[in-house]
């Protein structure tokens, strides 16, 4: 850099990069050579975002807004209770799930998108009818204990609409 006299001066960090220079410690970096990954690709603001996800093993649905991520939860739910084991896990999946959509519900957020709670009886006859094999007696158990509906809440009364 030269200053208003016209004097030539090093800052600190031009320094220690011309020292590294010298010492060779950019010799032999992988990628000497190539050309950068992704440098034809369209402009994308959030690129380095999408980098991280992917470095991380991440989904870019982690982007979408809260609404539209559990719009998709509900959607794949069909799949996702297939690979469960048993009754109990499906419940134990459903009402979890459950959970985070009247969370969501309470303080709503992003694109207004239609999400409700999941029935549980029904997500479990799915799951049932999906069935290859026979279903063992511990999987038809139901740990849910029904109350009156008198003493139901509201809330147990829309996790376990029918």
């Amino acid at each position: 850099m030269v200053d208003p006299d016209g004097h030539r001066y090093e800052s600190v960090v031009d320094k220690q990069i011309r020292l590294a220079q010298e010492r060779g410690d950019f010799d032999n970096l992988p990628g000497k050579g190539k050309p950068l990954p992704a440098l034809d690709d369209p402009h994308d603001e959030l690129w380095w975002v999408k980098g991280y996800l992917r470095r991380e093993g991440l989904s870019n649905e982690a982007l979408l807004p809260p609404s539209i991520q559990l719009r998709k939860e509900i959607d794949r739910l069909p799949e996702t209770l297939r690979g469960l084991p048993s009754e109990q896990a499906v419940r134990d999946a459903v009402a979890e799930l459950n959970i985070r959509i009247v969370d969501f519900l309470r303080a709503p957020s992003g694109p207004r998108v239609p999400i409700g709670p999941v029935k549980m009886n029904e997500a479990v006859q799915r799951w049932r009818a999906g069935r290859t094999g026979p279903v063992r007696p511990s999987d038809t158990t139901v740990r849910v204990p029904h109350p009156s509906p008198q003493q139901a809440s509201w809330w147990w009364r829309l996790l376990h609409r029918r």
